[in-house]
């Protein structure tokens, strides 16, 4: 990638733009969003992103505002105007979260935070509406580096999936849903937890904002942190028919990334992505995926 095009570029523009030092800016992660660190004195998360999702961060910026307003945990944007759009990027600014090295706050965290966020009156946000595998459908209509049959095996189980989906019914109503929620998206801040990433967030069934949390056996996620979940949350999603609808669309959402990376020459993306679409298609569900 032309340096001009690359995500450090746009960060160091955009902060440059805003008023930021940004001499040092640390990579912290690349995937779907590459998330840079400016470190103190101004001691910022710089999340760089597709031009495409501004909508996104435009509603998650001003959501997350309101949320900390409301005394809600979730991260919180920096003070200053923003998104900032630089060439093909979109740039936001968040408040750092130095996180310890005793791990990641547990799952049962989650479950709280998001009790706590399904029972919030209707925030003055317009949301948009959650769009079934919206996503998912876009990167597989362009992505280039797909096999034929691998093609066809995705669009075909994604209509599959669609069709069981619609014909649900949720217990737990519709209402303001993260739409990322699972525990990796939780920040230690000093002893208590931070809910980030809201780029997702919409209007939508919040049995959604669970059942990314079930997927995560896929990753290693043990029964005893699925029922500690469920304990905080109130309710247990097992006991729902649908959850295997949920966690299918799952699988395919988490493949969206490493399509567009392999697409992109990322050798390690596609081999992840040769992996997870074998067990797929085996139908393998105790076979183990790899985090980004």
């Amino acid at each position: 990638m032309r340096p001009g095009g690359s995500p450090e570029y746009a960060a160091r523009r955009a902060c440059l733009a805003s008023g930021l030092a940004c001499e040092r800016l640390d990579e912290l992660r690349q995937h779907a969003t590459t998330v840079f660190l400016l470190p103190e004195p101004e001691g910022i998360v710089v999340r760089v992103s597709p031009v495409s999702l501004k909508p996104r961060l435009d509603t998650a910026v001003e959501l997350t505002r309101r949320l900390v307003a409301e005394r809600f945990p979730a991260s919180e944007p920096a003070d200053m105007p923003q998104p900032v759009v630089e060439g093909e990027h979109v740039v936001t600014f968040w408040k750092h979260y130095p996180q310890p090295g005793t791990g990641s706050p547990p799952a049962g965290h989650l479950g709280a935070l998001l009790r706590s966020l399904h029972e919030l009156p209707a925030v003055p946000v317009r949301l948009p509406r959650y769009e079934p595998l919206g996503a998912f459908r876009t990167v597989l209509a362009t992505c280039s580096g797909l096999r034929a049959d691998d093609r066809d095996w995705l669009a075909n189980r994604c209509r599959d999936l669609l069709h069981r989906y619609d014909r649900l019914t949720f217990p737990l109503g519709e209402g303001l849903i993260h739409g990322d929620a699972y525990p990796g998206n939780l920040l230690w801040d000093g002893p208590s937890v931070r809910l980030g990433d809201w780029d997702e967030s919409a209007v939508g069934p919040r049995e959604l904002d669970l059942a990314n949390t079930f997927q995560g056996t896929r990753f290693g996620r043990s029964s005893a942190e699925l029922d500690e979940f469920s304990r905080r949350y109130g309710y247990d999603i097992r006991n729902w028919p649908g959850l295997s609808v949920l966690c299918g669309m799952r699988d395919l959402h988490t493949l969206g990334t490493y399509m567009r990376r392999a697409d992109d020459g990322d050798v390690a993306a596609a081999g992840e992505f040769a992996h997870r679409i074998d067990t797929l298609r085996r139908g393998d569900t105790d076979a183990r995926w790899e985090a980004a």
